[in-house]
């Protein structure tokens, strides 16, 4: 009896159990390339997208330096804003009028 038992044993994980373990392990290692595939791919699909992007953003710097803000109106709201803070400048340094 114990024997048939052990015999039983074998064939049962020769039939089943191993086909069945080398079917997952198949399943797991072809998903993991799937996932190594797809995550290369994704990451390709990443850089092309972020390279675009810069290249966006430098376009609109360069606009923006271009149109909206040149060097001599710069200079000339500097010149402006620097006679306001030294009149102001100016009048707080004065001795206060009236006594106090």
């Amino acid at each position: 009896m114990n024997g048939s038992w052990s015999i039983d044993l074998i064939w049962w994980i020769t039939a089943f159990e191993l086909p069945a373990m080398a079917g997952l392990f198949w399943m797991i290692w072809r998903s993991r390339q799937d996932h190594d595939d797809d995550r290369a791919e994704m990451r390709e699909h990443t850089e092309t997208g972020f390279g675009k992007l810069r290249e966006n953003l430098s376009a609109y710097k360069l606009e923006v330096a271009k149109n909206y803000a040149s060097i001599a109106y710069m200079k000339d709201v500097e010149r402006r804003l620097t006679g306001h803070l030294v009149r102001i400048e100016n009048k707080l340094d004065q001795p206060m009028r009236g006594g106090v």
